[in-house]
């Protein structure tokens, strides 16, 4: 648990040097040796660091050069999310992408037309926020939530409840970015909604795994889209 702590820190440390141009995109970070001894962490800790900033697409290690700097968050996640709390969000999409992808596989199998309907009157609100303008947040968890509700296995539900503030921070934080974004933006991760609600319905389990699992994996990515 150390390790993790000091990984993230090491993680949010790299971070925050990318998006203070610091580091320019394309350029080069200093050595595993030089960056473990600036930022106070073992070589260890430090791969795990760039491992997680490899897996958000910020980074990109070519074999023999060293990492290079692929992408520039934009400073507009500052506004919504502290530096500090950034690879804590990102666990939690990891979180999410695990728990909702199984519920959405048993919900393919188990939901009745109360849930079908429940679903339909969630993604009905979410296309009137998007037409509307609005943020959106509590019409998107009001669809997860229906999601592992129409698993119908409590555990679920309650794995989710658990994470809510963590879940509700990063749903605020993303789609607080899609809002600065054009239009596009909000339509493509309803298109998501649509696609994980078209699975369930039809009763197709792995598809509908997939299509939650892609959509939490896409959230946690566009966090860090320019």
């Amino acid at each position: 648990m150390r390790d993790r702590t000091l990984s993230d820190r090491a993680y949010e440390n790299i971070l925050s040097k990318i998006m203070d141009g610091d580091i320019p995109v394309g350029g080069k970070l200093p050595t595993e040796q030089v960056l473990s001894s600036e930022l106070g962490v073992s070589r260890p800790v430090l791969r795990q660091a760039l491992k997680q900033l490899r897996e958000d697409d910020v980074i990109v290690s070519r074999q023999g050069s060293g990492s290079f700097v692929k992408r520039r968050p934009e400073g507009a996640i500052l506004d919504f999310a502290p530096i500090g709390s950034i690879a804590d969000i990102q666990r939690t999409f990891e979180f999410r992408a695990a728990v909702e992808g199984e519920a959405a596989y048993l919900a393919a199998e188990r939901r009745t037309d109360s849930d079908l309907n429940e679903l339909r009157a969630s993604l009905a609100e979410l296309d009137r926020c998007i037409a509307e303008g609005e943020l959106g947040v509590a019409a998107d968890e009001v669809f997860h939530v229906a999601v592992c509700n129409a698993a119908d296995n409590k555990y679920f539900v309650a794995a989710r409840s658990s994470m809510k503030s963590n879940i509700l921070t990063g749903m605020n934080l993303t789609r607080n970015l899609s809002l600065t974004k054009p239009q596009d933006r909000m339509k493509l991760v309803q298109a998501e909604h649509y696609e994980i609600f078209e699975a369930i319905e039809k009763g197709d389990r792995d598809s509908a795994r997939n299509a939650m699992r892609a959509h939490v994996e896409n959230a946690r990515k566009r966090i860090f889209e320019g």
